[in-house]
């Protein structure tokens, strides 16, 4: 199995450090950290795809406008998830599965950048997402960024498998034990974690469940100000996403809890996630490194 971190939907909105700790101007950088796993039997597995390349050619037509607007996302076609694996020598008829944090817009943009996948999905996400029924569901998930949802197969939250104390589905179809979905429900309605047993060891991609380190590695958990008020209006529950945080905080805690957590969003976490597998330029990596 060989892991790659890709980010595919970079940001700069404006706040500098209020929106990611650590920027010492006055735009600040987050990430869209995404997963490509070149797996031994099971071909090419995502975890979330990031803006699509439809979405960067057309920003205006296919995200939401406030949020484009704040988050101000570089739309670079060659930072989508379709470019990125084609220099690494792939094309989209290699990836036979995408798993799923949840299908919020920056997240499940590059659905339909590969049509042959399954997507697993968890039920709860599904049913919210193709309902749509408030304000903030018509928002956060975008059908047109979807293809063919009868290609999404959908996993109970119901279920005894456990890992590392964690409710979590054990069997994902067509995939290895070595991937998992982790149920962690708050951000949005049947948001999970996914977790990889991967050469180094586990890692868990926590999506959405927190979006700055501080939250949940820091002894004084806390956010910067910007980032920590789109956390509270995007959280479809957010006294369920704090649990949540704080059960990954114990988890740290642990003195035998020997594996890797990591976000979506936080662009520190990401160059260092890729710099511990292995695939980070190392130009970006002294940057952000310099920046914190």
């Amino acid at each position: 199995m060989r892991i790659h971190h890709l980010d595919c939907g970079p940001a700069r909105p404006l706040g500098g450090a209020l929106m990611d700790g650590v920027s010492p101007g006055a735009v600040g950088r987050l990430s869209c950290h995404c997963l490509a796993i070149e797996t031994d039997r099971d071909g090419l597995v995502l975890v979330d795809t990031g803006l699509g390349l439809r979405d960067v050619m057309r920003p205006w037509q296919r995200l939401p406008a406030v949020n484009a607007a704040l988050l101000r996302f570089r739309l670079d076609p060659d930072r989508t998830m379709l470019r990125h694996l084609r220099r690494l020598g792939h094309s989209p008829h290699d990836v036979r599965h995408i798993v799923m944090t949840h299908l919020d817009f920056d997240h499940a943009g590059g659905l339909i950048d590969f049509p042959h996948a399954a997507v697993h999905v968890m039920a709860p996400e599904a049913k919210a997402a193709r309902a749509r029924r408030t304000l903030l569901d018509r928002v956060r998930y975008r059908p047109g960024q979807w293809g063919d949802t009868a290609r999404w197969r959908t996993y109970s939250d119901r279920t005894s498998g456990r890992w590392f104390g964690f409710d979590a589905v054990t069997e994902l179809e067509g995939l290895p034990p070595e991937i998992l979905m982790v149920p962690l429900p708050g951000h949005s309605a049947g948001h999970a974690g996914v977790a990889i047993e991967g050469p180094r060891g586990w890692m868990l991609h926590a999506g959405d469940t927190y979006f700055n380190r501080a939250e949940v590695h820091s002894p004084l958990p806390g956010c910067p100000a910007g980032s920590a008020a789109y956390e509270r209006v995007m959280a479809w529950d957010a006294r369920l996403a704090w649990a949540n945080q704080g059960r990954l905080r114990r988890l740290l805690e642990e003195p035998d809890a020997s594996l890797a957590v990591f976000c979506t969003h936080d662009p520190v976490e990401f160059v260092a996630m890729s710099v511990w597998q292995g695939n980070a330029p190392a130009a970006e990596a002294e940057r952000v490194a310099s920046a914190a």
